[in-house]
């Protein structure tokens, strides 16, 4: 099938490369004409493992194109939107780009196309964009929702292999065609979902507030384990063994963020509201988020008498999660204002995001120093604070650590080394909620 996808950011290029790894054609189009070029000579412009190589392979093939221009659309039988929906100054989501990329098509769209919104929308979108666009063509067109489920750092795992599909349309037609595109990914037997637009528009703010409620969740129970002695890693193994509980995303952190539930979290929210049907249950979720950054942040202004003036702190890690360069509400930014604002400064090295985060911090006016080698950003640093859970983080040589310190004070904000072992390295250990 000839495909059209307007976007491509993270989840347009992922998508678009995996549709054309199982043969589809596939045209990506974006306005950015940097990126285009980049693409078009096989760079990705995201670190997502596997990522290029896969796209490499695919623009070798012939299967995957990248314009700026809206030609392909005149032949593609289904058109992707995937472009961003950023939150407003209330918090609901910003659809400007969303009909300024339907506009761009519309001219070339051809007759019986189905426009499908992967971009994740507030509940209502498809209605509102089936009667902007029957307002401005006599063609005849389909409205399918399709949001996106992908982990980023498994996305092209996830799309590959997809727990589920689910799709919104509100007619079978349009449905069953767009399932067809997705059936040699669910030959394992994993569901397509069809269902209302709106039930799609609302199960994919569901999944992610519900998510990113569940890591709220835990991070509460490892500051009580923290007042109270109980070790938040046993508690852990307690409750998730029971299977109507599970073990995903309950793993004591500074916070959640990324692209995907911080928006998401504060649209649902909005839209609640402008039912008169308030989510309080979301809201303090939002509202735990934003404390566990400060509780990190009062964790180590502590350690040293809440006197941080001529402080030097480094980072381990910077990105929102390991496997991407994605920095985007990561608690990184967060805790190093904190602690700059009290005048302390930050040293840092991430193995993929440095560049991101370097040049976000400067155009919030905070300088932070960027270093090459994770031992070589501890040097005559007070302390370190492992902030994401990089594989080469998870196995460091403590005396190593201890001997480039100036200080001593090691913040493990993943709960990712064992204390003991820390400690027999002459370092001062301090993680979420776990006391020994």
């Amino acid at each position: 099938m000839k495909i059209s996808i307007v976007g491509t950011g993270y989840v347009g290029l992922v998508s678009g490369t995996c549709f054309a790894e199982i043969g589809h054609e596939v045209t990506c189009i974006d306005i950015d004409e940097d990126k285009i070029k980049r693409l078009q000579e096989g760079v990705s412009p995201i670190y997502e493992p596997g990522l290029e190589e896969m796209l490499e392979k695919n623009i070798a093939a012939g299967r995957i194109h990248f314009s700026t221009d809206y030609e392909s659309t005149s032949e593609a039988e289904a058109i992707f939107y995937a472009v961003g929906t950023p939150p407003g100054e209330d918090g609901s989501a910003d659809l400007q780009y969303l009909f300024a990329a339907v506009d761009a098509t519309l001219p070339k769209m051809r007759d019986g196309a189905i426009l499908v919104i992967k971009s994740t929308v507030p509940v209502g979108t498809a209605v509102k964009v089936r009667k902007y666009v029957a307002e401005k063509t006599q063609k005849k067109f389909f409205v399918v929702n399709n949001p996106e489920f992908l982990k980023e750092g498994a996305a092209i795992q996830d799309f590959m292999k997809p727990d589920r599909i689910v799709l919104g349309a509100a007619e079978k037609q349009a449905g069953d065609k767009i399932a067809r595109i997705y059936e040699p990914f669910v030959r394992q037997g994993h569901p397509i979902y069809q269902m209302s637009n709106i039930s799609a528009e609302m199960t994919k703010y569901a999944a992610n507030c519900f998510l990113a409620t569940k890591i709220s969740f835990i991070n509460e129970i490892a500051k009580l384990c923290d007042a109270t002695g109980a070790d938040i890693d046993e508690v852990r193994q307690g409750i998730t063994s029971d299977v109507r509980i599970g073990k995903h995303f309950l793993y004591p952190s500074a916070g959640y963020g990324g692209s995907c539930f911080p928006k998401d979290v504060k649209a649902l929210i909005q839209t609640a509201k402008e039912n008169a049907s308030p989510l309080r249950l979301i809201e303090v979720a939002e509202e735990v988020n934003a404390e566990q950054r400060k509780f990190v942040y009062h964790k180590i202004a502590r350690h040293f008498d809440n006197d941080l003036k001529g402080k030097t702190i480094a980072f381990w890690g910077v990105a929102f999660k390991a496997n991407t360069d994605d920095i985007r509400e990561t608690a990184a930014i967060y805790i190093a204002k904190y602690l700059m604002d009290a005048g302390a400064k930050v040293r840092f090295y991430d193995p993929e995001a440095a560049e991101n985060y370097q040049a976000f911090m400067q155009d919030q006016g905070y300088e932070t120093q960027r270093l090459q080698d994770k031992y070589e950003a501890l040097k005559d640093a007070d302390a370190l604070v492992l902030l994401t859970e990089w594989k080469e983080f998870q196995m460091p040589d403590f005396s190593k650590v201890k001997n480039s310190l100036k200080g001593s004070a090691v913040f493990d904000m993943r709960n990712l080394y064992r204390p003991e072992e820390v400690r027999e390295a002459g370092l001062k250990y301090f993680s979420i909620g776990r006391n020994h």
